[in-house]
């Protein structure tokens, strides 16, 4: 049933009700959107893969799950969530905890090795994509699975992009991103590292391919406005990051101020937590500007960082930080004339993330803004023919490795249909099935199995992964709080409830069909159906009774 077809559905509170063929409406099965998949970047069948969960087919889960996304066990760690905002289960107690079961997928996927199912006649065709971050490796995959020939050249030296630069062990251990990565590698991709390209139009040509996608990460840290002499160590996240995997004494129990406010100005000063320094967070914002999400702030509070708002870097000198202190004020933040002062030995630099795409200013018909963004049209496509962009190279502040994974996913799409000559077609979106449209007739209090998290005395001490994952009987059990929303699960509600016995099983795992001959359009298996699996619409003009 198409979306345009269900926003027809009969208004029940309008109508005397038919009987026979001289009803006016009558019931359909249709799948609605669920409102965590409509909520979620990388565009995941959550319902899908939570369904086989439930019966602890974990295999089939894992299989449905990577239809959309090959790193289940990184994004269970990473990911923001937005699906679990959307959960309907909010309206009852707490939302399912959706990462927590997908985790649980990934991680017994690395623990059992299991490969990607999947089948597809080989196009000819060559991509080049350039950055093997998260939305560069999930176009590199999907491209796979269609058919297509792979390459990805990597300036850095480890596939990952801002997945292994940019997020602590305490949050994504290296082994896990490592198998998850090397399971798409095997697929037959092929990656060059420390190579990084410089004339993109030469490479295409050279490498024979027949499309380009562009998916260079955001590891370049704007440079701000201030005074400073050389009385303290100055130094950006992402050198940081690189000094730190073979010196990390310059950062060993000092004062060290990390400027910004995103997750990765978080990360940073919980890194520094752990070696034993003081770590203090100014970001040039009230709270409502700053980037990162309230649980990571709250994850860094309760290990002891200093985080303070609206404090603008006006200098440093002789150790001696400067700051304004700014107001908000209609949605900005303004200067007040007031300044304090504080001691430090360290400034770490990590507000306003950029990429490094200044080599494609030589490319004609590519349109490049002020912070190395690049403009896409319809198709994804950047001003010139055959290459593509995506990830952090968008316009947008809202960056995460879901959005990143979700992009390159679309993006291989558009690729996909830009080899075959033709433009690539949205299918229609059913609508979502808001709580509002459940019938929930049983009883669903059932309290959310929360993760085990390290105490944040302890969690400081190590980099040992702060939060665990759940025991197979819990995620199992997450995985049934489910409600199913807008698909049907076979509960047998209609089938029971048909006074006329027009409702038909399948068997398990096909559903039901209705018997038109039978049914008198009561809607009695409308209304009590818990998931709204079943809709109501009119009955078609000179329409004979049938079983459908």
């Amino acid at each position: 049933m198409s979306g345009t077809d269900i926003t027809k559905a009969v208004d029940l509170s309008t109508h005397a009700e038919g009987t026979g063929p001289q009803r006016f409406r009558r019931p359909v099965y249709v799948d609605f959107m669920p409102p965590c998949n409509s909520a979620c970047p990388a565009g995941e069948n959550i319902q899908g893969w939570m369904a086989h969960a439930q019966s602890g087919n974990y295999f089939e889960a894992f299989q449905t799950l990577v239809e959309d996304n090959p790193f289940p066990a990184i994004m269970g760690r990473v990911c923001v969530k937005p699906c679990e905002t959307g959960c309907n289960r909010n309206h009852i107690d707490t939302t399912v905890n959706i990462h927590a079961v997908e985790r649980y997928i990934g991680d017994e996927a690395v623990k059992q090795n299991w490969t990607i199912r999947y089948a597809a006649a080989q196009s000819g065709k060559r991509i080049l994509i350039i950055g093997a971050g998260p939305s560069g490796l999930s176009a590199a995959y999907h491209l796979t699975r269609m058919g297509h020939t792979v390459e990805i050249y990597e300036a850095g030296g480890h596939p990952g992009g801002l997945l292994w630069t940019g997020i602590p062990e305490y949050r994504l251990p290296k082994e896990v991103l490592d198998a998850e990565v090397n399971r798409v590698l095997k697929m037959g991709v092929k990656i060059r590292l420390n190579y990084k390209v410089q004339d993109v139009l030469t490479e295409k040509t050279h490498g024979h391919f027949d499309a380009v996608y562009l998916a260079m990460g955001a590891q370049l840290i704007r440079k701000e406005d201030f005074q400073s002499d050389d009385s303290v160590r100055i130094t950006d996240a992402f050198s940081f990051f690189n000094e730190i995997k073979s010196n990390s004494s310059p950062y060993l129990r000092k004062k060290v101020v990390v400027y910004g406010g995103g997750k990765l100005a978080l990360y940073l000063s919980r890194i520094i937590k752990r070696y034993g320094s003081e770590a203090f967070v100014y970001f040039p914002g009230d709270k409502k500007m700053m980037p990162a999400y309230d649980y990571e702030t709250e994850d860094a509070l309760a290990e002891g960082v200093n985080v303070q708002l609206l404090r603008k870097l006006v200098s440093v000198s002789n150790k001696q930080f400067t700051l304004e202190v700014l107001k908000g004020e209609k949605g900005k933040a303004v200067g007040t004339g007031e300044f304090e002062t504080i001691e430090a030995d360290v400034l770490i630099m990590a507000n306003r993330q950029e990429t490094d795409s200044g080599f494609l200013r030589s490319v004609q018909g590519i349109a490049l803004n002020d912070d190395g963004t690049v403009n896409i049209d319809g198709q994804r496509m950047t001003g010139y023919e055959g290459i593509f962009a995506g990830g952090d190279l968008l316009p947008g502040e809202n960056r995460s490795s879901t959005i990143a994974i979700g992009q390159g996913k679309k993006a291989a799409r558009y690729i996909d249909s830009f080899l075959k000559v033709q433009a690539y077609q949205k299918p229609d979106k059913h609508p979502t099935a808001g709580y509002r449209k459940l019938h929930m007739w049983y009883q669903t209090d059932a309290p959310q199995k929360e993760q085990d998290k390290l105490a944040p005395a302890v969690a400081v001490k190590s980099f040992e992964e702060v939060i665990t994952g759940l025991p197979e009987n819990e995620a199992r059990f997450e995985a049934q709080r489910c409600l199913s929303c807008g698909n049907c699960f076979e509960c047998d509600g209609c089938f029971g409830a048909c006074p006329e016995e027009a409702i038909i099983k399948l068997g398990k795992g096909n559903r039901y069909k209705f018997n038109y001959n039978a049914c008198t359009g009561c809607a009695v298996c409308y209304e009590q159906c818990p998931c709204h699996a079943i809709e109501m619409i009119q009955e078609p003009v000179n329409s004979t009774t049938d079983v459908k």
